[in-house]
């Protein structure tokens, strides 16, 4: 968080966009001071950037998982505009949940949270001790290997559903690859990728 100050808010909010050099519409602000004196104006206002947004995310964790009685470490880098969160505890397969249910209920709140504080959508994505990476890489096994028999059988696969960042795995793990293209299909908890062969 870095606090501006000027005569009025208007001309803290020019002089925060000149400094950082960002247009007014992205700027995330809120306003600290505002006098209004007879012979005296001025107003502060606090910018915040991502940093701020990464540790607004490990704060609302440890607090959110710590009502529930388990104690946290979060760490937090952003990473290609995501807000990439580790956390670690004794109890991670509680935090996990039957297959990740209870990891992605935690992810979409602390979305909500991190979001509605500073009016900005942010993506995040939570790992809890490594789990995420470990699925992500079996996530790309998979797709390599049934990629290979879609090749050899021009038979298009459609995959098991998945969460949007699982999905974008896949897509990912495809892109570049000859005579395949991905494609999301299904709505809600059902949306699946297809495996398609073309000539």
């Amino acid at each position: 968080m870095k606090e501006y100050t000027a005569k009025t808010v208007e001309e803290a909010i020019a002089l925060a966009c000149g400094e950082l050099g960002i247009e007014e519409n992205r700027l995330i602000f809120e306003v600290k001071e505002e006098k209004k004196g007879l012979f005296k104006k001025s107003a502060t206002i606090a910018v915040y950037g991502d940093e701020d947004a990464a540790t607004c995310a490990e704060e609302y964790l440890k607090k959110a998982v710590g009502a529930l009685g388990i104690e946290i470490t979060a760490t937090s880098k952003m990473e290609d505009g995501i807000i990439k969160v580790t956390i670690d505890s004794e109890r991670n397969p509680v935090l996990i949940g039957r297959g990740g249910k209870t990891l992605q209920a935690l992810n979409e709140l602390t979305k909500l949270a991190v979001s509605n504080k500073f009016k900005k959508r942010y993506r995040i994505l939570l790992d809890v001790g490594g789990y995420k990476e470990d699925k992500y890489d079996r996530l790309a096994s998979i797709a390599k290997r049934e990629a290979n028999r879609v090749l050899r059988t021009h038979v298009n696969v459609q995959l098991d559903p998945m969460t949007p960042d699982e999905r974008r795995v896949v897509h990912n793990t495809l892109t570049g690859w000859e005579h395949i293209k991905t494609e999301s299909n299904g709505e809600g908890d059902n949306r699946a990728v297809e495996i398609i062969y073309v000539d």
